[in-house]
Parts: structure tokens; sequence; C-alpha cells
């Protein structure tokens, strides 16, 4: 039994709370809407849905107050948009301890970000950071006090920042997803990231559908062989980027998600499925606010690009959904996206690079 803080009021911290606390641990969780948390504040409790019926499952403490919650906990899970994660690190460096682990499911290199942001703010606390390629859940809120998981990783990729710490930090999670696969840092993990590879096809070459109604699932009615020819052509871009770092296989290629007889994915080969015969992606997508454009755009795929010119990989696929997305939002997304050079590396040779994701931001200094 571990001792667990979940940080946030998204699908995933609901998803996270409500597993992990079912599975016995300890559990502490945060959401700053305390009107938005009211619900979960009164009763200690979150109702989870999934494969075995429903349930209430008991909270150790839910909370508004940041530092009752992490204060002790071995682990502190942040399933929050790439987007927030600067703001969470500058609320969390004041309460960080020696030894604490703070996992980014996904990370977007978020890892690095929120070590960085967090060594600014004055942190001493020897703690690590890791983030994996997917969330741990497919999974939705139903309403304030409940959630719905649909599948679980089966195999869920990881990779610590520093690189130094990862036996330890990853034998860690692994007490609370064993389907962790070890890889070999957080740049290895930010290149597993799913959601940029998804999404953006889903979101540009269904626009027209998601304007016009609300009552459109991307996932079922949306994924059509052209939408997945642009997302393979992409994702095949993500695995040369890999490939040219010296990252190995496996690269979890999205194929196998939507092949039920491929290698197994990361929520196992009937993920899609469980995904679509739940119902729950059925929801309004506003192309200008939404997760899939600020996170996995306006982040994720820009972090790509910016990569794979670092790496001297063309992009070609990743640049053409890069511009069109400038076009819809009316500005350009590289500008102020997470790039390589945003996250403070713009010199950074392939050595250096090395010893930043081996040793952490101190080699920088």
């Amino acid at each position: 039994m571990l001792e667990i803080a979940v940080i946030g009021g998204g699908n995933g911290a609901y998803a996270a709370a409500a597993d992990l606390a079912d599975q016995g641990h300890r559990v502490r969780w945060w959401r700053r809407d305390r009107d938005r948390f009211k619900a979960v504040l009164d009763r200690q409790r979150v109702v989870l849905y999934d494969q075995q019926g429903s349930r209430d499952v008991v909270l150790d403490r839910a909370s508004t107050d940041l530092g009752e919650v992490v204060a002790g906990a071995e682990l502190i899970i942040v399933p929050l948009p790439a987007t927030a994660q600067e703001q969470v690190a500058r609320e969390l460096a004041p309460h960080l301890e020696d030894g604490q682990l703070i996992f980014l499911p996904p990370g977007t290199f978020g890892t690095a970000v929120m070590a960085r942001v967090a060594t600014q703010m004055g942190c001493r606390a020897e703690v690590a950071f890791v983030e994996a390629g997917t969330l741990p859940y497919l999974a939705r809120k139903h309403g304030e006090d409940a959630v719905a998981i649909s599948a679980r990783a089966t195999r869920l990729p990881a990779g610590c920042f520093p690189a130094l710490a990862s036996k330890k930090a990853l034998r860690r999670i692994a007490q609370v997803y064993p389907s962790l696969v070890p890889l070999r840092d957080a740049l290895d993990g930010a290149l597993m990231n799913a959601g940029p590879i998804i999404h953006p096809p889903l979101i540009f070459m269904n626009a027209a559908p998601l304007q016009h109604s609300a009552d459109w699932d991307i996932h079922h009615e949306g994924t059509q062989p052209a939408v997945r020819a642009v997302q393979d052509a992409l994702d095949r871009e993500r695995i040369a980027v890999r490939e040219a770092l010296g990252y190995r296989p496996p690269h979890f290629p999205l194929a196998d998600h939507y092949n039920n007889d491929g290698d197994e994915w990361m929520y196992g080969r009937e993920g899609h499925a469980r995904l679509v015969d739940s119902g729950d992606w059925r929801e309004p997508i506003d192309l200008y606010t939404h997760r899939y454009i600020l996170e996995d755009v306006v982040c994720g795929l820009t972090f790509l690009a910016s990569v794979g010119s670092w790496a001297d990989v063309p992009t070609p696929v990743a640049d053409a959904l890069l511009q069109l997305a400038s076009v819809v939002l009316g500005r350009d997304v590289r500008a102020d996206g997470r790039t390589l050079t945003s996250c403070g590396l713009n010199f950074a040779s392939r050595e250096q690079m090395r010893k930043l994701l081996d040793e952490g931001w101190g080699v920088m200094e």
C-alpha cells in the first residue's frame, strides 16, 4: 500500500483517485475548484463504474489544500493537461519532500519542464519525475462525483527524469501500475505520447461535423480510412524520430490500437472497441479550447516537430497539421507551443541532451 496524492479534476484524475483507492492505496486528492469538487469534498468518496459494476470508493482525504494532500505522499500523480504543468510545478515546489515521485500520464516532456520550474522556484528536494505514453485509463467523468473506466492500460511505457533515478522510480510506479514498460529516459517517454498522433488528424479532418453538431464521436464516425491514413503517416514520423535518437522498439505503433489481431497496444487489443462501445466519447469538442487542441496540437505536435527538426528528421505531416492549426486558431502555434527552445534546450547538443536526460538540470548550469 502506497501513500498517493492525485492532483487535478479531469477525467484522468477522477479515474486515478477512484481506481487506486479501490485497490487499497491511501489516496489523497486535490482539486482547485471547490465548487465543482463539492460533491467529493462532502462525501469524501467517489463512484466508480467499470466492468465489475458500480461502487462507492472511500478516499483517505479530498481537499483543496495542496500542502495537506502532498505532505508525506510517496507518489504524486498529475494527470493534468500539459498546458497546466508549469503552474502546477510552481504550486507544488514549496511542498515537495526528498524521495517523492511525480508521475505525469502522459507528459509531453513535462517531466523536464516541471523539474526545471521547481528548481527555478528554489525547490531543493530530491525528487524524480516519470512520464508515460498515455493515461493508465480510458475514462470519462459521469458528473462531479463519479467516473466510468472503459479500459485500463495493459502496457504502460514510461521513462524517468533524471534517468539515473529510473530503477527506484519505475519500481515504485509498478506497485501501482504493474503493466508498466520501462523506458530509457523521459524523452523516450515523451515520444511515446499517443495523443499528438491520434487527435490532430481526428480534429481537423472532422472539423465540419464537430462545428455543425455536438452529437459526433470522432473516435467512431470520425475514424474513417482517410483519417487513419494520415494518423499512420504521422506515426511513422514519430517512430523515425525515435529511431534517429537511438530509442529501440517497441515503439507502440498506433496501428496496433486499431487492429485487434496486431501486437498488443497500450490498452490491449480491444481498447479502441471498448472506447467506442462505451459511448462516453460522444461529446462536444470546441476547436479552439478543447484539450485535444491545446495539449495535443499546441504542445504535443509542436514538440514532436521540434524534436524532429533538432534530430534532422523530416516531419511533413506534422508540419502540415501545425500549419492548418495555425490557420484555424489564427495564430502561429509553433511560436507559443512546446518546443525544445521553450523548454530551455535551444543550444543542446546530443551530448548535452544525453547528460540532461541522465542527470537532470544541474548539468546545464
